[in-house]
């Protein structure tokens, strides 16, 4: 069975790249925790609506879920608790949701509809096991620019943190490879099926991930290029509807427009002469790691 990983953003930036920057600056790295905690304590909502779903079946999968559902809540706890200690903020995390933009690009109709085992399991195991795997990658990469950063009280107590996190995640990830494979080795049919969810959801994460990064000049255009890559691990027939349903709110995005402002306005109350510097021609030209790189050298 193929294995699938999450790709760069804009297949430019690693995580590593984008980590080491975020440690660097103490705002953006308690946003980002916050951030940790928002998506770990999220999703044990969305964890509780398929256990809903599937109504008690199976019994195995339903009672693994209850667990899953303890870990990210206690995941939640620890990242609360750690930006409390540090007096960040606890609110909702500003921008655009990783989430909120997985569950857009979702096909409802398709998604954990009890009735079939393809319907009610295979997608939301998919999903689950994409999103974990980001998870993973940026937890792993968090604590290793942790390590090349000062060894100050605060970033060790981060640290910490998410490596108490990080060996459940990755156990999650096992436990979703584990629960695909079985149901892929029931027959050509269902290993059909569970590679098409596989390319399906890891299409959708990585468009849900690189929106919620995105806001520079063209980022509407580069959407639409993703919902297309989203539409085209679907059937044939089931494309059109879907490109029709999330077209106009890629092409209008009046989340992304709100978000570019709100950077704007931070940038410019931090640091005018940064602003027109390193913003505006971020703004225009877009992110890479070749201006990455350069700044770090000009540091």
């Amino acid at each position: 069975m193929a294995v699938i990983y999450p790709r760069k953003f804009q297949n430019s930036l690693g995580a590593r790249d984008i980590l080491k920057r975020v440690v660097s600056d103490r705002e953006i790295h308690l946003i980002t925790l916050n951030r940790y905690r928002y998506n770990e304590q999220r999703s044990c909502k969305d964890l509780t609506e398929l256990i809903e779903k599937l109504n008690g079946q199976p019994r195995e999968l339903v009672q693994d879920l209850s667990h899953h559902i303890s870990d990210e809540a206690r995941h939640a706890v620890w990242l609360t608790d750690l930006l409390v200690e540090l007096g960040a903020d606890i609110s909702t995390p500003p921008g655009i949701s990783y989430i909120d933009e997985f569950e857009r690009l979702i096909d409802q109709s398709s998604y954990g509809e009890v009735g079939t085992l393809e319907d009610g399991i295979i997608a939301p195991l998919a999903a689950i096991n994409v999103t974990e795997k980001r998870g993973c990658e940026y937890f792993s990469a968090h604590i290793y620019a942790l390590k090349q950063a000062p060894q100050t009280e605060e970033n060790i107590k981060i640290r910490e943190t998410i490596e108490k996190i990080l060996p459940e995640e990755a156990g999650h990830v096992r436990w979703g490879n584990r629960w695909l494979g079985q149901i892929a080795n029931q027959s050509p049919e269902h290993r059909q099926k569970v590679e098409q969810a596989k390319r399906k959801y890891a299409a959708i994460e990585q468009a849900a991930f690189e929106s919620g990064m995105d806001i520079t000049l063209g980022a509407e255009l580069r959407r639409v290029t993703r919902l297309v890559d989203v539409a085209n691990t679907m059937p044939v027939w089931e494309r059109p509807q879907y490109l029709m349903e999330r077209l106009p709110q890629a092409l209008l995005a009046p989340q992304l427009q709100f978000t570019r402002f709100q950077a704007a306005q931070k940038a410019w109350e931090r640091n005018p002469q940064e602003f027109m510097e390193k913003f505006v021609p971020m703004f225009i030209n877009g992110i890479n790691k070749k201006e990455m790189n350069k700044e770090k050298t000009n540091v």
